[in-house]
């Protein structure tokens, strides 16, 4: 099969829907190698996606196209037919408009419908853009992939969608959180303390790192607090309760690190702390539990079906109980232990291997 993919996020995200993006095309190419993979983008951006030469790349080539990218990218479907593609992948909540008039089947995968559940925290014309791509990429393919049961209730909630149309396929995880990689001096390149707790994930209100504050502030717990993220306007919030009590020596704040040394993190720290108001899926608790790390995480969207009783689960608003579940994961190394090896167990579901046979049979039940 030659597969084509949206691949923009792969390119072009550090997080999120570029991990999603990179580990499935990734997880393709290790374990389906019998395919050919043709990837769609309308920039290249160096350092994201680093063996990319591994695949067949296209990018605008006119001057015209190099200036309206966006219109190139929603507007490719007469490259894929260049190409001579067999099914096409949306790997990002959208497919370029036109392809349902094409012989070419499709498929997308929605990450989560969080603009319609949550319609405050997005403008406008931002929501109505949204809306209207995922609305067309669902009426579109030929298959929806949602990346958890939450997502798929969503969609069938507020986009009216047969359910028969739409299947589960849990994201993969990089496979090098199944490794063990070299951590030696890691602590001391980013100036971190042992026994640290580690925090990934973007710095936004809905990931609700301040209840994490909170909790260290008003439960007294000593352990330094590692943020891995990409930073937004929330994190002045964040400073301001960090410089009102004290707390600049406890609190470290990261961003744009390579893989292999969040995996060593994850290895290193005491636990993760994950504790979003809503999430399609939580990838960092599977991340954490690949690489062995105890995991806490929230009680509500999502986030309890992704842990899948491999995690101790917190209401993301109580951080006085937050408080409490950090000091017995710190202190009960029987539960820490239980909780690895639980981890460990339940991360397999998501290993690449696993995932590329789910995907590779999906494809082959569509053109079939």
């Amino acid at each position: 099969m030659r597969i084509g993919f949206d691949a923009k996020r792969a390119f072009l995200n550090a997080s999120g829907l570029g991990n999603y993006s990179r580990n499935t095309i990734n997880a393709l190419h290790r374990y389906s190698e019998n395919n050919h993979y043709v990837l769609y983008t309308p920039e290249i951006k160096d350092g994201l996606f680093e063996n990319y030469i591994q695949f067949e790349v296209h990018t605008p080539e006119s001057p015209v196209a190099k200036i309206f990218k966006s219109v190139w990218r929603s507007k490719s479907t007469k490259l894929l037919k260049k190409h001579q593609i067999d099914i096409f992948h949306g790997l990002s909540n959208e497919l370029p408009y036109g392809i349902h008039k094409t012989k070419i089947p499709s498929v997308v995968t929605i990450h989560d419908l969080i603009f319609m559940r949550f319609p405050e925290f997005y403008k406008t014309i931002d929501r109505k853009i949204y809306h209207n791509k995922v609305k067309y990429a669902c009426s579109s393919a030929k298959k929806i992939i949602a990346i958890s049961e939450q997502t798929k209730e969503d969609i069938i909630r507020f986009l009216k969608v047969d359910p028969g149309k739409i299947e589960v396929v849990y994201q993969s995880v990089s496979p090098v959180f199944f490794e063990r990689t070299e951590i030696e001096n890691l602590c001391a390149k980013y100036n971190i303390s042992k026994n640290f707790i580690l925090s990934v994930g973007t710095l936004e209100p809905r990931k609700n790192q301040m209840a994490i504050l909170k909790a260290l502030h008003s439960g007294k717990i000593d352990s330094q607090i590692v943020f891995v993220g990409k930073p937004t306007s929330y994190v002045k919030n964040l400073d301001d309760f960090i410089n009102t009590n004290n707390l600049s020596s406890q609190v470290k704040f990261l961003n744009n690190i390579p893989e292999n040394d969040l995996a060593g993190l994850y290895q290193q720290a005491c636990l993760s702390v994950y504790i979003s108001h809503f999430e399609g899926f939580g990838l960092p608790v599977i991340e954490s539990m690949a690489s062995g790390c105890p995991v806490i995480t929230s009680n509500v969207s999502c986030l309890p079906e992704t842990a899948g009783g491999a995690a101790i689960l917190c209401n993301p608003n109580d951080f006085n109980k937050l408080v409490s579940q950090i000091n017995i994961l710190l202190e009960n190394d029987n539960l820490r232990n239980d909780l690895i090896r639980k981890g460990n167990e339940r991360a397999k579901l998501f290993h690449p291997k696993y995932f590329s046979e789910k995907m590779i049979s999906l494809y082959t039940g569509i053109l079939s």
